[in-house]
């Protein structure tokens, strides 16, 4: 008995072919999604969106940190180039009179004691401090020796002199006191055992504007003895003195 084949049969109904109305609704199917209403295809466009709103915010992120950087620097510059004006300014002389002193206006000696006031038409020489020198030989008495004629009027005893001087010892010429260190002339009374004899007994009758020089023997001056002596020069002393005024 053989098996008849497919082919013996006639065909079903509507197989083999498609009928009109099959193809007129996947028709229609297709015509209302279409390929950009998917799903798939909107979400790609909003992944896509997204990249690039990111991709947008990081060229502005960094178009921004390129300006502040940039705005940054310029500062830098603006402040160094400030305080390279300043600075050098002060390392430079305003003028070449404040640079380089005058030598023709020497800065006055702070050290120097002021001049004294000389009365009027005394020898310029009053001025300056003398150098005195030691003596000679051995003084045994008072001796006044004028080194310089005053043209005022003698002083006499019981006034009021003012002087500058200069004392050494005798022997050796070295100096134990004088006026000129301080620049500050000595005012006493005279004649009235005020000072030491021998100022008393050499100035009474000295014309004011004079310079003499007084050689005094120990027991006119602070004596001999330098144990009792409380520090004061002994011995034969020379002191050179100006009369500079005496009321």
């Amino acid at each position: 008995m053989r098996v008849p084949c497919a082919s013996a049969f006639p065909p079903a109904p509507g197989a083999g072919h498609t009928s009109q109305q099959g193809v007129d609704d996947v028709s229609e199917r297709t015509q209302q999604t279409g390929p950009d209403q998917s799903p798939a295809t909107k979400s790609g466009r909003r992944l896509a969106a997204q990249l690039a709103a990111k991709k947008a915010a990081d060229a502005r992120r960094k178009r921004n940190a390129w300006a502040s950087g940039l705005a940054a620097v310029a500062v830098v510059g603006v402040l160094i180039a400030v305080f390279v004006t300043i600075g050098g300014g002060d390392d430079k002389p305003k003028n070449q009179a404040d640079a380089t002193p005058s030598a023709s206006a020497p800065a006055p000696d702070a050290a120097a004691p002021p001049a004294p006031q000389l009365p009027e038409g005394a020898d310029p020489a009053l001025g300056t401090k003398p150098t005195v020198t030691p003596g000679t030989g051995e003084l045994k008495k008072l001796t006044v020796t004028p080194l310089i004629k005053g043209k005022g009027a003698a002083v006499q005893k019981g006034q009021t002199i003012t002087t500058n001087y200069v004392g050494v010892f005798f022997k050796d010429g070295k100096e134990f006191d004088s006026s000129w260190t301080s620049g500050q002339p000595a005012s006493f009374p005279i004649g009235v055992g005020q000072v030491i004899p021998g100022w008393d007994q050499g100035l009474v009758g000295v014309t004011v504007g004079s310079r003499v020089q007084l050689d005094i023997p120990g027991e006119l001056a602070y004596g001999n003895d330098a144990a009792n002596a409380g520090g004061r020069p002994t011995g034969p002393l020379r002191f050179v003195v100006d009369v500079l005024a005496a009321q």
